[in-house]
């Protein structure tokens, strides 16, 4: 429930973005901004980063394969 990243996320909106949220079991306030959540079923911090570290590693795999990728 950051203020920066609701505004963020109502900015996003604003600006006719879509907002991907990844929160912990009852998603916050982003709940009601997000197009998409992902919410991790806990409400112990440690837990939701676990849950979500794989959606982080996909992530940045897919930057990678886009953006620097080389054929050959």
């Amino acid at each position: 429930n950051s203020k920066n990243v609701i505004y963020a996320a109502q900015i996003a909106k604003i600006q006719g973005m879509k907002v991907i949220s990844l929160t912990g079991n009852s998603g916050g306030k982003l709940k009601e901004l997000s197009d998409i959540l992902l919410n991790a079923p806990s409400d112990e911090t440690y837990i939701i980063q676990e849950y979500h570290l794989p959606i982080y590693h996909a992530i940045c795999a897919a930057v990678e394969n886009e953006f620097f990728y080389e054929e050959g």
